[in-house]
């Protein structure tokens, strides 16, 4: 916020900090959604999981030991580079919170994703609501960021009043704007789970 400063009249640098920042958070909930599971296998479902490999040295993500694919909609197959991190990618699998099964032929290893049942499309609904108001609280947070900083330089008389008003109802159409946009992105991966 110290970067910006606030001028009579102009609001480019504010609405472009504000942009950025709800960006920011529009893409962290875009990144959220990939890791809910849909109908569909994705390769971002497993890609992040933190493999422990060669004797427990280094932990790497997954996407960094193999090549992480999906030659149908039920299933992911993982290549790994190194044929001797199989088993420690195989084990990360298993430990991991995703709940697959892997399936190692010593060159490859399968994961086939169940049908999914009732119950765990609506446990994963709830998961998607819980994302979206985090996300939704995040964004009033950098509106709430942005207000006190507005009223800070209108208390110290570097704006006027009519121009924090505008300020503030600028921030407030952003804010609203960018709640829709999570919002019709939820929606999208709601229908996706129901379908």
């Amino acid at each position: 916020m110290n970067t910006i400063i606030l001028q009579e009249g102009v609001v480019g640098p504010l609405e472009k900090y504000t942009q950025e920042e709800m960006i920011k958070c529009l893409k962290h909930f875009e990144h959220e959604l990939t890791g809910i599971r849909s109908g569909r296998a994705h390769p971002s479902m497993i890609e992040s999981i933190k493999i422990s490999c060669y004797g427990g040295d280094s932990e790497l993500p997954l996407k960094n030991l193999a090549s992480v694919s999906t030659p149908d909609a039920r299933t992911i197959m993982i290549q790994p580079w190194d044929t001797a991190t199989i088993a420690d990618i195989e084990r990360g699998i298993k430990e991991s919170d995703t709940g697959f099964t892997p399936v190692n032929d010593g060159n490859i290893i399968r994961i086939s994703l169940p049908e999914m049942s009732n119950d765990v499309r609506d446990k994963l609904t709830k998961q998607l609501g819980k994302k979206l108001e985090e996300t939704r609280v995040s964004i009033r947070n950098v509106r709430k960021n942005i207000q006190n900083f507005i009223r800070d330089e209108e208390k110290k008389k570097n704006v006027s009043e009519d121009f924090a008003k505008r300020l503030n109802d600028l921030l407030q159409k952003h804010t609203d704007d960018y709640i829709k946009k999570v919002e019709v992105l939820a929606n999208k991966k709601e229908q996706d789970l129901k379908s």
